[in-house]
């Protein structure tokens, strides 16, 4: 037996895993007019910068490097220098990322004590007022904003809506999902699908216990039961956010407290995908029968 032959193995169910991930980024470049051409320059961008971290990470440094990556990659020395340069552009001319106080405030309301009631759904809030009121929570998460500029914002958003008789202010939706802003759902995307995907490749390079990467499948559903079944995600999302929400906010109080480095980020979601079956293969159809030929009958000479 050839030794290459599990690695090959290996390689080849890669790639067929690979072409599970290409074909919704497929799917979604050609639904908004992006050709080949620029995906394949990000490709090519992202193996060089993913052959240049790996030679770091051996300790490999000087003029070789660029040999290295080119061998690493099937780029030739010109190609990787290009890329390298290019990616580094990139990188630079990137805006820093934006903090999203309505994005921040909406997570603290679904989560937090006093501002969700006892089922861990969010109250309608005074205006102003102390905890809990609009303001308060605004105040909570930042002061360099007032917080009628943040009520402004997500009403813009349609996250929420104000009673004016009442001075009260009413959550819409418990998730952002910024419709009206592509370039903010599409970063979304990038954050989430990208934590996710980088999540179970540390995994499957290494022990597999890096990080919490789990999935359940569930078959032979009825339509009606996919309406339940959404029902039920939305309220396991929302049971998570009111029970480990203010446990993680604890753990950054402490650290604070402490005076522990606050260096590290977590990204925690769930996710679903609901999609028909796919449909059982078919038995071939039995060939028809053949009736059998009639014998062939012999004509007898008359006798003399």
């Amino acid at each position: 037996m050839d030794s290459s032959q599990p690695f090959q193995a290996e390689q080849q169910a890669l790639l067929s895993a690979i072409s599970e991930l290409l074909a919704p980024l497929a799917a979604l470049c050609i639904a908004r007019g992006v050709t080949i051409q620029p995906m394949e320059e990000l490709l090519r961008q992202a193996f060089v910068v993913a052959a240049r971290q790996a030679c770091a990470n051996a300790g490999a440094q000087g003029d070789r490097v660029t040999s290295r990556i080119s061998t690493m990659t099937g780029l030739t020395r010109r190609e990787v220098t290009r890329l390298a340069l290019a990616a580094r552009a990139a990188e630079e001319a990137a805006p820093p990322a934006a903090r999203s106080l309505a994005t921040e405030l909406l997570t603290r309301w679904v989560s937090q004590r006093p501002y969700t009631d006892a089922r861990g759904r969010p109250r309608k809030l005074p205006r102003l007022g102390p905890a809990p009121s609009f303001e308060s929570l605004a105040a909570s998460i930042t002061r360099d904003v007032h917080p009628r500029s943040v009520l402004a914002e997500m009403e813009r958003l349609g996250l929420v809506t104000i009673d004016g008789a009442r001075d009260r202010v009413t959550l819409l939706a418990e998730s952002f999902v910024p419709r009206t802003d592509w370039p903010r759902m599409v970063g979304f995307l990038g954050a989430n699908v990208g934590a996710h995907l980088r999540a179970a490749a540390a995994n499957v390079m290494g022990s597999g216990s890096e990080h919490f990467e789990q999935a359940l499948m569930a078959d032979e559903l009825s339509v009606e039961s996919l309406a339940h079944a959404r029902r039920l995600i939305a309220d396991e999302w929302r049971h998570l956010m009111t029970t480990l929400g203010p446990q993680l906010q604890a753990l950054m109080d402490e650290d604070q407290a402490a005076g522990r480095p606050q260096d590290q980020a977590l990204r925690l979601g769930l996710y679903s995908w609901m999609q028909p079956m796919d449909a059982p293969a078919r038995a071939p159809a039995p060939a028809p029968a053949v009736p059998d030929a009639p014998p062939k009958r012999t004509k007898r000479k008359p006798l003399p």
